[in-house]
């Protein structure tokens, strides 16, 4: 029988490359079972990206302790991650930076991932309903940012938000056809000289769309409206 133990996973992400002891602890000490819906509970600890809510995804956690292996987040820094979706990301940066703020258009997502940062008492998150594609202009600067969705390219306003010195790390890329992708994680560093851009490995994100999302309305909300 495959062992889809928390433990078997650390093992799985040694094996491929994540060094980071930092991020490895924080894998480890985030039940990715909460996170999880119901159907696919037995495959909570497995390595591979799972269905939730509103057409979005839980992230394979190869590639969540990559993408946070990338960032390089350091105890005072302060995190901005685009795309909340279940929150896994989220929580798993939580105990490495002194705050994350994270974005999310779909209203039930966000409150699902609301619920579940207030259970693991993970204080330190801060959340937003808005478009992802607007970042947070408010709270910047930011010294990191995280896109959790793919877009065509990185927009400007968001590279604004960074610090000189900040890294932002976003799938970057646009679809070959209604069915094939082709995407490449993409590390970008603000520097005093301009903007550094290095392509790290490809990924299959769900495509980061703008403005908020148009939520389904109950019969009674229709029928007010007519």
């Amino acid at each position: 029988m495959t062992d889809h133990s928390p433990i078997a996973l650390l093992m799985e992400l040694r094996r491929n490359g994540i060094a980071d002891q930092r991020v490895l602890s924080a894998i480890e000490r985030t039940p990715r079972e909460v996170f999880v819906d119901e159907p696919f509970q037995h495959s909570a600890w497995e390595n591979i990206a799972l269905p939730i809510a509103c057409g979005q995804t839980i992230s394979q956690p190869y590639i969540v302790a990559y993408v946070t292996e990338q960032l390089d987040v350091q105890p005072k820094h302060r995190v901005l991650e685009l795309g909340t979706g279940s929150g896994y990301q989220a929580a798993v940066l939580s105990p490495l930076c002194r705050m994350v703020y994270t974005v999310e258009r779909h209203k039930p997502l966000l409150k699902q991932a609301e619920t579940r940062f207030k259970a693991l008492k993970l204080e330190n998150i801060v959340t937003r309903h808005g478009d992802g594609l607007k970042g947070w202009p408010e709270q910047a600067p930011f010294d990191r940012i995280l896109l959790s969705a793919a877009v065509p390219q990185v927009p400007p306003i968001l590279i604004e938000q960074l610090k000189p010195g900040g890294i932002l790390i976003a799938p970057v890329g646009e679809p070959i056809s209604s069915e094939r992708f082709s995407q490449r994680l993409t590390k970008i560093i603000r520097s005093e000289d301009g903007i550094v851009q290095n392509a790290l490995i490809p990924v299959l994100y769900v495509p980061m769309v703008a403005g908020l999302a148009q939520e389904a309305q109950r019969p009674d909300e229709k029928d007010l409206k007519r």
